[in-house]
């Protein structure tokens, strides 16, 4: 539940005066629906027992008839403005929650960020967010208006009608609804969680079945992993429907709460009138609020039904919002040599060595190649030199300061890492380049031909040639080749490059290479290799074992 309430100060400090005007209309039509009905139960009882004592001339019906006019027109617009006013401010309320939550994502550690898939990050932007449209409208303001209003009844009827009626209704209604909400809570809670899992599986299962149709279509697997899919989804339909009925079971019994406690109102204010203590208008007036008094809970009956897929989306929210260390800023050292001393580094999730005591240094202008067969941890030093993979022992300094004290712009403004993958989004070529730096037409096209892909650009239309999702449209050496290129724009100090010929035959690698040189003679190179191509481009070989 501290999730819970944590989403909802949140949502509150961006939507405050529009939330709470809202709250406000909402006690107003509930105390609105009280008066209305208690009136008009009073005003036809006491109209009738004036008729039957001869006093119908003397009896005044146009004031009491006037007021019940005013209190239904005016919870009319009272709801009418309440349901503007909250819907609009949580809507804006979760566009703003869901830019908060995107922007979390992409300023995320990478350790943290390698480990969302992308399906995950799309369940978490929507699913995840509309689910917590209900925490202000079925949950948080349903609850404090009911309450309120629940407390002026009580004032109400007490001064009104008398103190048992007065506590019969409040305490049979709150006693009541607390043991059902209770009763319903321990049941839909782990559904709606169960339904939402499943619905998230879903949508996770259904995206990577979309991305991966090709592969699954060549090895015959695209039915197969279509039924992975839609499993998911029967078993959400299965869950959700258990949910409806549960969510049906307490409206009954709401329904019977408000029959027992409107009746046992009514017993109470025939038995006042028989003694004389009250008129028999008023023992109508607390007969009729108590009916009012249902709507009070009834909205709370969704909120109970969907309270464990909110408290999950909820938590999952709040650990995405929260505030991530920021190591503190130092001054930016001017050099830019590497210098790795006896460094050890783990596997990734384990505490198993896959590098230990490995010393070297590399200057500026010079170009060292790694070797090692695979799994020996070219890789894995890549990304501890850019930062992105955590020392077990030793030091790793750039410019003399250490990778892990450099603040975080400055560190990528001269490190450039080149990684075994490179994702090329949707788009023309020139905004694909553009993603690393601004460059102007000219600067693009000397980037790609550094890396020998000028002539197939130009064939493929210039640079306002389109590129598919994940580079389809070009091959895959042809996209290694514009990942380099977009690597290129950055001019960075130091260039790290993972398996970078991949997919090229040995005469194009060996000219990409030279491009590379040429285009950064200054900048200090350091190769994960696997070929002989690249080995033979470089000033000095390092082989791991």
């Amino acid at each position: 539940m501290t999730a819970l309430w944590t989403v909802f100060a949140m949502i509150l400090r961006d939507q405050r005066s529009a939330l709470l005007r809202g709250a406000a209309l909402s006690l107003v039509v509930l105390v609105m629906g009280v008066a209305l009905l208690g009136l008009s139960g009073w005003f036809i009882t006491a109209a009738a027992a004036a008729g039957l004592a001869g006093m119908g001339a003397v009896f005044d019906v146009f004031r009491p008839s006037a007021m019940v006019r005013f209190l239904a027109l005016g919870r009319a617009a009272a709801r009418y403005g309440e349901r503007v006013l909250t819907h609009d401010a949580t809507l804006r309320a979760l566009e703003s929650l869901r830019l908060r939550v995107l922007a979390a994502h992409l300023a995320a550690p990478h350790a943290a960020m390698i480990r969302i898939r992308g399906a995950q990050a799309l369940n978490r932007l929507t699913a995840d967010i509309d689910a917590l449209d209900g925490v202000p409208l079925r949950l948080v303001l349903p609850l404090i208006a009911g309450a309120l209003a629940q407390v002026l009844a009580l004032a109400a009827l007490w001064l009104l009608v008398a103190p048992g009626v007065a506590l019969w209704v409040v305490g049979g209604y709150v006693l009541g609804a607390a043991v059902i909400f209770g009763r319903i809570a321990a049941v839909s809670v782990p559904l709606s969680r169960r339904a939402e899992t499943a619905a998230q599986a879903f949508r996770s299962r259904l995206i990577d079945l979309i991305r991966a149709r090709r592969d699954l279509a060549v090895y015959g697997r695209l039915q197969a992993q279509a039924g992975v899919a839609m499993e998911a989804e029967a078993r959400r339909f299965v869950l959700r429907r258990r949910l409806d009925r549960a969510e049906r079971w307490t409206g009954a019994a709401l329904a019977a709460l408000a029959t027992v406690v409107a009746a046992g109102a009514l017993g109470l204010g025939m038995t006042l009138v028989q003694a004389g203590r009250i008129e028999p208008g008023f023992a109508a007036l607390g007969f009729f609020a108590a009916l009012a008094l249902a709507e009070t809970l009834m909205p709370l009956r969704r909120a109970a039904a969907d309270l464990g897929r909110m408290a999950d989306a909820a938590r999952r929210v709040a650990r995405d919002l929260a505030p991530q260390a920021v190591p503190p800023a130092g001054e930016v050292p001017q050099g830019t040599a590497l210098c790795i001393t006896d460094v050890t580094l783990h596997r990734p999730g384990t505490t198993a060595p896959i590098l230990s005591g490995l010393s070297l240094t590399v200057a500026a202008g010079e170009t060292l190649a790694i070797t090692g067969a695979s799994g020996s941890g070219k890789s894995t030093l890549l990304l501890a030199v850019a930062g992105l993979h955590p020392v077990a022992a030793g030091q790793i300094t750039l410019g003399g300061l250490a990778v892990r004290d450099w603040p975080e712009a400055p560190l990528r403004g001269v490190l450039t890492l080149l990684p075994q993958r490179s994702a090329l989004m949707a788009g023309t070529v020139a905004e694909t380049l553009r993603i690393a730096a601004e460059a102007d037409d000219a600067r693009l096209w000397q980037v790609l031909a550094a890396v020998q892909m000028d002539g197939v650009i130009r064939a493929k239309g210039g640079l306002s040639a389109r590129i598919g999702p994940r580079g389809e449209g070009v091959s895959g050496g042809e996209a290694r080749r514009l990942a380099l290129a977009r690597a290129l724009l950055r001019r960075p100090k130091l260039l790290l490059l993972d398996e970078p010929t991949e997919g090229l035959d040995d005469a194009t690698a060996a000219l990409v290479l030279r491009g590379i040189r040429a285009e950064l003679p200054e900048v200090a190179i350091v190769i994960a290799a696997h070929r002989q191509v690249e080995t033979a481009a470089a000033d000095r070989v390092l082989a791991l074992r």
